[in-house]
């Protein structure tokens, strides 16, 4: 059991203005292994005040961009002396398996901030351009201060993909982590406080859903960046076009993997597999909808329910399991009555479906694979967030692309075939803000986000960087030569 009561606001470590608590419950045991200070409406106030202080009159901003990166190169360090002990962290709180938690969760958080920091090298913030009228300096100035609300599933690498770039950028951050998920913010302040970033550049305000709508209303707070449900999305967005807030919205998926007549079976159910149920299926980016042809249907089938069976389910410390619990009772409860769903709508359990009957406790489902599917089905077209995929046959390629994109979202997808070059020529005709040939990658060097109801404005790339940012144009006169800042 561990205790934390204080929160992470203006570079310190100070106590909160209410002695509530969130329990952290292991998934797999289902016992309480920590609790920490709940953050109140009173304490997000103090937080928003703190990161305005810095951004108003702090030195953060201020600074040359080589510096930031420099700052953010040391805070990089802090983090990888952390590596294992967030990547434990992180497995115990939510059930990823730990072999997920040391690359999907802790190395790729420290990609993304190792891109960021050379990206912040190289950015022009300012630049010259000629203009009919004399020269333009356009400026790209920092965005103000940013609430940051990130989701449970990939806690840390979630924060990065927002902390990195507004640090890049000069911001400053009001982090928000999910309540099942704490524990890692807080091992996120000490590396903070370890890489002598300056006060109040990032807080940190661990709470639930009231408090998280506070810090969205905050009229002190300038853009608000959210990872999460379709649902909250909306709300959100509402808000900040009612404040005319700049916002960011990475929300759901129901990605589409075509698997073409000429793919090489044993290489794609090895890729695809994992593309669907990484981090237990509550990823995103999960290729839930198989599609494959009538020729080769029951084919793939067989092989991805065999491949699925097979995956050992356990105790998510153990190396060896490649599936552990999911997050919550309700989020086992979801998924269980999606599996109920999909029985009533007509789709065959081809494996998996219930419970393992090896685990007494622990919120687990079986990995689970339906066959039979339509893609009218509700298991087809909404997003259950568990290890479960749905395969649906199509006709001939012009079927599958008309299936990928009847969707309500439109965040990944892959296509899988001996041919790279029609693989490519699939992936310009679907509808998503990440397509992957033959593989399942994120490059953070270029824009991740979604087309549809899968959210607005991009992360990653220097399109990620332009998010915290504000263009500013200062014309001069006609033959004035001037000099550009970092």
């Amino acid at each position: 059991m561990r205790t934390h009561n204080q929160l992470f606001i203006g570079g310190d470590w100070v106590a909160p203005a209410t002695s509530a608590t969130l329990e952290v419950i292991s998934p797999h045991t289902e016992e309480v292994i920590a609790r920490v200070a709940a953050a109140a409406e009173a304490d997000v106030d103090r937080a928003v005040a703190a990161a305005r202080a810095a951004f108003d009159r702090g030195p953060w901003p201020r600074l040359s961009a080589a510096e930031r990166a420099d700052a953010m190169a040391r805070l990089l360090a802090a983090l990888q002396e952390r590596s294992d002990e967030m990547a434990t962290t992180i497995t115990a709180e939510m059930g990823s398996p730990i072999s997920f938690s040391r690359l999907g969760q802790v190395m790729a958080a420290h990609m993304v901030l190792d891109y960021f920091i050379g990206l912040t090298r190289t950015f022009r913030f300012e630049e010259v351009r000629d203009g009919m009228l004399g020269p333009a300096l356009v400026r790209r100035e920092p965005v103000g201060v940013v609430a940051a609300i990130v989701p449970w599933n990939v806690p840390l690498f979630v924060t990065m993909l927002k902390l990195a770039p507004a640090l890049a950028a000069g911001a400053t951050v009001v982090l928000k982590p999910a309540p099942e998920t704490p524990l890692d913010a807080i091992q996120l302040a000490d590396a903070i406080r370890a890489a002598q970033l300056p006060a109040g550049v990032v807080n940190i305000v661990p709470a639930g859903r009231e408090v998280g709508e506070h810090l969205v209303r905050h009229p002190r707070i300038d853009k608000v960046s959210f990872t999460g449900s379709t649902a909250a999305g909306r709300r959100i967005a509402a808000i900040c076009g009612e404040l005319l807030k700049r916002v960011t919205l990475e929300l759901g998926g129901k990605s589409a993997a075509i698997v073409l007549d000429d793919a090489d079976l044993e290489q794609t159910i090895g890729g695809l597999l994992p593309a669907g149920m990484m981090n237990n299926g509550q990823a995103c980016m999960a290729q839930t909808r198989v599609l494959a042809s009538r020729r080769r249907y029951r084919e793939v089938v067989d092989a991805l329910a065999a491949a699925a069976g097979a995956m050992p389910v356990g105790d998510p410390m153990d190396p060896a399991n490649l599936c552990g619990p999911l997050v919550a009772a309700r989020q086992r409860d979801r998924v269980e009555g999606y599996l109920r769903l999909g029985r009533e709508e007509g789709a065959t359990v081809a494996v998996g479906g219930g419970r393992p009957a090896h685990l007494r406790k622990g919120w687990y489902v079986e990995p689970t694979v339906f066959a039979d599917v339509d893609n009218d089905m509700r298991i087809a077209r909404e997003e259950i967030f568990g290890p479960v995929l749905v395969v649906i046959p199509y006709d001939d390629e012009a079927d599958a692309l008309r299936i990928a994109n009847d969707s309500d979202y439109g965040l990944c997808g892959t296509v899988w075939t001996a041919d790279v070059d029609h693989g490519l020529e699939i992936a310009r005709q679907v509808r998503t803000g990440t397509y992957i040939v033959n593989g399942f990658t994120m490059e953070f060097g270029a824009p991740f986000g979604g087309f549809k109801c899968s959210g607005l404005g991009r992360e990653n790339g220097p399109e990620g960087l332009g998010a915290y940012l504000e263009p500013k144009t200062i014309n001069l006169p006609m033959g004035y030569t001037a000099q550009t800042r970092y």
